[in-house]
């Protein structure tokens, strides 16, 4: 009934040495079940020729990776996945002809989550066994089987069963292997036993087989699509015209090569090593272009200090230093495998003589997950990126840097991390030693005398220090009497004599230093402007956070029948419940999103009109908009999206009574004011 597998016909050391051409000739052959695996997520047939396209270039691009421990159709069919899961992110609405005629099979595919959906697809369609598809997952084989349980249970949901089995929980796990005949005698025997005397488990067992037939069916339905005729075809002549153009780009390089060689050689037998000589040699040399820009300035040093630990080698390919931080530049490799690994400050990185050469002033920086880059997508097992660190306390010293963790990176993932099944980070272990030598660069500061207002409060511009690297603006917010209170400014960006320096989201910080008037004091970090001084400073803010006071108060009668709705800060909020207990419930909502004022409430549930408080507990709902008010998905990675809001839609509040054991009875909802965001 599981469709059978063909075996490869083309042994694996021809497709190594006919390349592309053999792997071409591979996925012919395998057409058919890459197909009916690539339209269970695409169901477009431009998408599919994309899918197949794309996956040959990976093959052929991992191909001196792979490892003979598992099946080149297994190690083939993940690559071919993770191409599926990219390409169905952005996948067409508009179906085919060929997708509305099977259109009844896969409706209820569509509305499985992923891993249950993968699980169905590569045990019925592809015909893996639980062991090689549990492998292609990265799952535990009893992951797998309880995966395809909860695949099926869903299925059953979706045609009509509903989703509840009403039999012994225990005996669930045994429901795949007895159906496919795959259950050791004395489990069977048991199970059978069981079997006989309860007739919840016979129902559900009957309803289950049900499924699984269903499933099998389609299986040899979605295995019957024809494969276009023009889909290789297309594929070829794609491959074809891409080789033609990259035949042409190597001659081209080849020339250019030779230019090179012959200036070069001209710059050797003149003695021309100034600076022009050093900034064209890292031009070529330096892979990274944030760390290549440092070296063409002659800021920081070039480095190739390398150490190796447990299958993993780690470079540190350079380091600029000043008075705001410590730049390390790193590259990880996997030399064993298709991980990307990356440092992280708090947790596995140690600088064994901070106390003696660094400074504690300021704050490491964060930087945030760099999967995007060109340099990261170009290999899947090795990771470009940088790491803060303090100041140097004097000019000169060598840093003592030891790791003994590494943070892996996926990414599939929304943040870029790689979780495990319990939801903690994944990471790698082993010790690598450095000694990285460090020389510190100087940094001028430039007084700022210029005002504005943000909803009507004072904001002043202090200080610009421009270091090596990073551009530093200091900047003063009013804290003066005013029912309007700013709690955060976001900088879009700031233009010196005409340049636009990006700001870092993650560098505003509050300042510890005497107070000036009625101000506190904030700084920002921005792009670094190499080797200029400032003529003209222009400041282009983003948006701001701020707190409106507001009060009002509301009375709340546990005997009402709720909902009740009442108005305040230009939108309608419903009180949807109000509930005496201990806790004591109150339910508040609002889902309006277009131009709606206010993102949370400030307030307090009290139990009378004197305002005695209680200790409160809060689960909130809501939804993330830009500023032209368009809504995201928040489990969807909107990392990069500037100039978010989130808006609290539902709030589900506990009052608890401060003596054990006593009731509360809410009678006042007490606002205070609100939060909101202005661009």
């Amino acid at each position: 009934m599981i469709p059978a597998k063909i075996d490869n016909p083309i042994p694996i050391t021809t497709i190594r040495e006919k390349s592309v051409e053999s792997i071409v000739d591979w996925f012919d052959l395998h057409k058919q079940s890459f197909y009916a695996l690539g339209w269970s997520y695409l169901r477009n047939q431009q998408q599919m020729e994309e899918l197949f396209y794309r996956s040959i270039i990976k093959v052929h691009k991992e191909l001196p990776r792979f490892k003979k421990e598992t099946s080149f159709e297994t190690w083939v069919t993940s690559i071919f996945i993770h191409t599926c899961r990219e390409l169905s992110d952005d996948r067409s609405l508009q179906a085919s002809e060929e997708s509305e005629q099977h259109k009844d099979l896969f409706n209820a595919l569509d509305q499985l989550k992923t891993y249950e959906k993968e699980a169905l697809v590569l045990t019925y369609v592809k015909g893996f066994s639980q062991e090689e598809a549990a492998h292609l997952l990265q799952v535990s084989v009893e992951t797998m089987k309880e995966h395809l349980f909860s695949g099926i249970q869903s299925l059953r949901k979706e045609m009509g069963y509903g989703s509840s089995f009403h039999g012994c929980k225990e005996y669930h796990k045994n429901y795949i292997d007895y159906i496919e005949k795959n259950l050791d005698r004395s489990k069977k025997i048991d199970f059978e036993v069981h079997i006989y005397h309860c007739q919840d488990c016979q129902e559900d067992l009957a309803t289950f087989q049900d499924v699984m037939l269903t499933m099998i069916k389609f299986t040899e339905r979605i295995n019957d699509l024809l494969v276009p005729l023009s889909l290789m075809k297309n594929v070829k002549d794609r491959l074809a015209e891409e080789e033609k153009h990259r035949q042409q780009r190597n001659k081209k390089r080849k020339r250019i090569g030779l230019i090179f060689v012959s200036v070069f050689a001209l710059l050797i037998g003149t003695g021309y090593f100034s600076g022009v000589f050093t900034n064209l040699y890292y031009a070529y040399a330096e892979k990274d272009q944030e760390l290549r820009a440092f070296l063409q300035h002659g800021l920081g040093e070039a480095l190739n200090l390398e150490a190796e630990n447990n299958g993993v080698k780690i470079k540190i390919n350079g380091v600029i230093a000043d008075d705001v931080q410590t730049l390390v530049f790193y590259e990880i490799e996997d030399k064993k495998g298709k991980n990307q690994y990356r440092l992280n400050n708090d947790d596995g990185v140690l600088v064994k003589n901070q106390y003696e050469i660094m400074g504690f002033d300021n704050s490491p920086r964060y930087f945030p997950n760099d999967l995007k880059s060109k340099v990261n997508k170009e290999e899947k097992n090795v990771y470009y990126g940088k790491i803060s660190l303090q100041p140097l306390k004097k000019g000169k010293g060598t840093i003592k840097l030891k790791i003994t963790k590494l943070q892996k990176l996926d990414s599939g993932s929304p943040d870029g991390n790689k979780y495990r099944l319990n939801g903690e980070m994944e990471y790698k272990t082993g010790e690598w030693n450095f000694e990285i030598p460090v020389t510190k660069q100087h940094s001028s500061e430039y007084a700022l005398h210029a005002k504005t207002a943000v909803a009507g409060i004072p904001i002043q511009f202090n200080k610009l220090i421009i270091a090596p690297t990073a551009t530093i603006l200091q900047y003063g917010i009013s804290n003066g009497p005013s029912k309007k209170h700013v709690n955060g400014l976001f900088f879009d960006h700031l233009q010196v004599n005409n340049k636009k320096l990006k700001a870092d989201i993650y560098s505003n910080t509050f300042l510890y230093l005497p107070q000036n008037g009625n101000y506190n004091n904030f700084q920002i970090q921005f792009t670094p402007l190499f080797g200029e001084k400032p003529k003209e400073v222009n400041v282009q803010l983003a948006s701001a956070s701020l707190s409106i006071e507001d009060p009002r108060t509301i009375e709340l009668d546990a005997s009402h029948k709720y909902p009740e709705t009442f108005e305040y800060a230009g939108s309608t909020i419903s009180i949807d419940k109000v509930e005496v207990g201990h806790p004591a419930r109150v339910v508040i909502s609002n889902h309006e999103v277009k131009n709606r004022e206010y993102d949370s409430l400030q307030f307090q549930i009290t139990g009378d009109s004197q305002g005695e408080t209680n200790s409160m507990g809060m689960n909130t709902e809501g939804v993330v908009v830009d500023k032209n008010g368009v809504e995201y998905d928040r489990s969807a990675p909107y990392q990069g999206i500037e100039q978010l809001r989130y808006l609290i839609t539902v709030q589900n509040i506990e009052v608890h009574s401060n003596n054990v054991g006593e009731k509360i009875t809410p009678k006042w909802l007490k606002i205070d004011g609100y939060n909101t965001t202005k661009y």
